[in-house]
């Protein structure tokens, strides 16, 4: 069984183990928080820069250069949950109102840019001046973070209850989070028909906030639906041999993930 299903199992079993035990009455001191849950992504367009004066001789960028995410759900239950673009998150709630908290936020995101797009071409190639609107053909250049162009991120956040039921079963809450971090992409890049899986390093920041729907079920079990948006820039990103690329971009993600949560 997979490594992720196997953690994944054993936090709901803790949790229906709780849930079963009478819960002590008074105020909590806070509560940690573990979810899971995929994104679906939309990315604004960017400048790709490439340069080498070590291995190779280049110094070049493509601008406004089209990407679009690969999101992988139908390998949720046929494989392996950890394919498709997921996300976790890992948090504490610190106070006694349990409305404020900080928070590990990690989004596997996939950056696919499109093949046989036309983007304007300036800079090197070998010796060679380039300013030209150029196809973009595979054998030329293929670029991708599609083992994750990976935000992780430290975000404080807030809840805002706006409807308990009568039972106390069912709360809904509006959340907010603010927060930044790294980036760390594993990139498959061809350039000049090579062609090379990177290994992950991290090679920039990321910077976002996103907003949406919390509801818990109990004491233990919830669900949120959230809209994020983030800046991220890579400012050094693996390519083949000496050279390197840089980019950033805006990303919309919009994300569901359900989790439980234990009371202190």
């Amino acid at each position: 069984m997979n490594k992720f299903k196997l953690v994944f199992l054993t936090i709901i079993s803790f949790a229906l183990n709780a849930n079963a035990q009478e819960f002590v009455k008074g105020k909590t001191k806070g509560r940690f928080y573990f979810a899971w849950g995929y994104n679906k992504d939309y990315f604004s367009k960017s400048d790709l820069h490439f340069k080498d004066a070590g291995t190779d001789n280049y110094d070049f960028t493509f601008y406004g250069v089209e990407a679009s995410d690969r999101p992988g759900y139908d390998q949720i239950l046929n494989s392996d949950i950890s394919i498709p673009q997921y996300v976790y998150r890992l948090g504490y709630y610190f106070n006694d109102a349990n409305d404020l908290g900080i928070e590990i936020n990690f989004d596997h995101t996939k950056y696919v840019m499109h093949d046989y797009q036309v983007a304007h071409l300036t800079g090197f190639i070998h010796e060679q001046y380039y300013d030209v609107d150029t196809l973009i053909t595979p054998g030329f250049l293929r670029f991708e973070h599609t083992n994750g162009a990976n935000f992780l991120m430290i975000n404080f956040l807030k809840k805002h209850r706006f409807h308990t039921s009568k039972s106390n079963n069912h709360v809904f809450s509006l959340v907010g989070k603010i927060g930044g971090g790294v980036v760390i992409p594993k990139t498959d890049v061809t350039l000049f028909g090579e062609r090379l899986d990177n290994v992950f390093h991290v090679a920039g920041y990321v910077t976002g906030m996103e907003m949406g729907l919390r509801y818990e079920y109990g004491k233990y079990f919830f669900a949120e639906g959230m809209v994020k948006g983030t800046y991220a820039n890579y400012t050094n990103v693996l390519t083949i041999g000496t050279g390197r690329a840089n980019h950033s971009f805006y990303t919309a993600e919009f994300i569901l993930s359900a989790g439980v949560q234990f009371p202190l």
